[in-house]
């Protein structure tokens, strides 16, 4: 079974490799896998094209890893991908400028709020339940309110 394996040509293990690390970058994205799978694809276009040894292929292997890693982490660091939504996974931060109604009053600096369907704990100056307050910016699950 193992035999194909032994004699399968190194440049089509390259190309095999290159093509799994790019597929797994879809599978768990990081922007890190695919990097490694153009530099393998790079690595087994030259196997096939050099009469090059599998030592020098490993070598070759790792010095266009570590180029086109630290390629990328440069080009991304002068051009940032900008998010449209960047608040997306911070419920917290979205709920910046809303009015919300408290529920428990707010006693000490702590009570909680109606947000949507469920309550959410805030923190800011006492206030009787019932009162309409105003989201000045999330710490955690702890949303600071001021007076509406």
């Amino acid at each position: 079974m193992t035999e194909w394996l032994n004699s399968m040509a190194p440049h089509w293990a390259w190309l095999t490799v290159g093509v799994l690390l790019c597929a797994a970058e879809i599978v768990a994205p990081g922007f890190f896998l695919v990097w490694l799978g153009v530099a393998a694809i790079a690595t087994g276009i030259l196997a096939f094209v050099l009469p090059i040894t599998v030592p020098m292929q490993l070598g070759i292997f790792a010095v266009l890893a570590f180029i086109a890693l630290y390629g990328a982490r440069r080009w991304l660091k002068a051009n940032p991908i900008v998010s449209s939504d960047p608040l997306l996974n911070q419920r917290g931060g979205r709920l910046i400028g809303e009015v919300l109604t408290l529920v428990t009053a707010i006693e000490n600096g702590r009570g909680r709020a109606k947000v949507g369907d469920g309550e959410w704990p805030v923190r800011g100056p006492d206030a009787a339940e019932g009162t309409k307050v105003r989201v000045v910016s999330a710490d955690g699950g702890l949303l600071v309110v001021e007076a509406a």
